[in-house]
């Protein structure tokens, strides 16, 4: 298992390298759960950080293209990056589109997972914790039903102690710590998972 969970990737990038080669290596760029946020400048600032690192990126909207072409392009790519936005419009569209359960296959497969603060939180068990930072009403057809990839078995706090989210993140801290593992991070920080090891990093 490899994963870099994120809250802002672009401060973050840099530390990458260290664990994956990055030139010429392909990746798919799932910039989903931004599409219904009114501040959005993360999406261009993560790609670009990406194209620096030599990757070569391939932009994916899980809600629009077709589910057999979603799956194909995740399947055929070196890393699966999935951008920041709102949690539940995203587990929406990729339990919708079954990139989920490709996903899943990617990551049980060792290959690069990079998430961004909703992409981080979404690869948790639940995402039911995060209606503090989120705004479920804007993934109806999950119906309140918010388990999600389960590929770990702790949730992660994206953008603790940073504006605007700093009293969201301090409020699932506060609600969620003695029920759940934790990991909160600030945009300066990222939990890196590699086998059976799990580390928090800052650049």
């Amino acid at each position: 298992m490899k994963l870099f969970l994120t809250s802002y990737f672009k401060c973050v990038a840099p530390l990458l390298t260290n664990y994956i080669q990055c030139e010429g290596k392909k990746v798919v760029f799932i910039t989903t759960a931004s599409k219904h946020e009114k501040v959005n400048f993360y999406v261009k600032a993560d790609k670009d950080a990406l194209l620096k690192l030599g990757f070569v990126v391939e932009e994916l909207d899980v809600s629009i293209e077709e589910a057999v072409e979603v799956q194909e392009k995740i399947k055929a790519c070196d890393c699966v990056f999935v951008e920041g936005g709102n949690t539940f419009y995203l587990l929406q569209e990729l339990k919708r589109s079954g990139a989920d359960k490709v996903i899943l296959e990617h990551i049980q497969n060792n290959k690069m997972y990079i998430g961004v603060s909703a992409g981080s939180m979404v690869i948790s068990k639940s995402i039911e914790y995060v209606k503090h930072m989120d705004d479920p009403t804007c993934a109806l057809e999950l119906k309140g039903e918010y388990s999600s990839l389960g590929a770990v078995d702790f949730c992660i706090v994206p953008h603790y102690s940073n504006p605007p989210f700093k009293k969201a993140a301090d409020r699932i801290i506060k609600e969620y710590t003695n029920c759940l593992t934790l990991y909160p991070i600030s945009n300066n920080q990222a939990v890196v998972v590699e086998g059976g090891k799990t580390e928090v990093i800052t650049a």
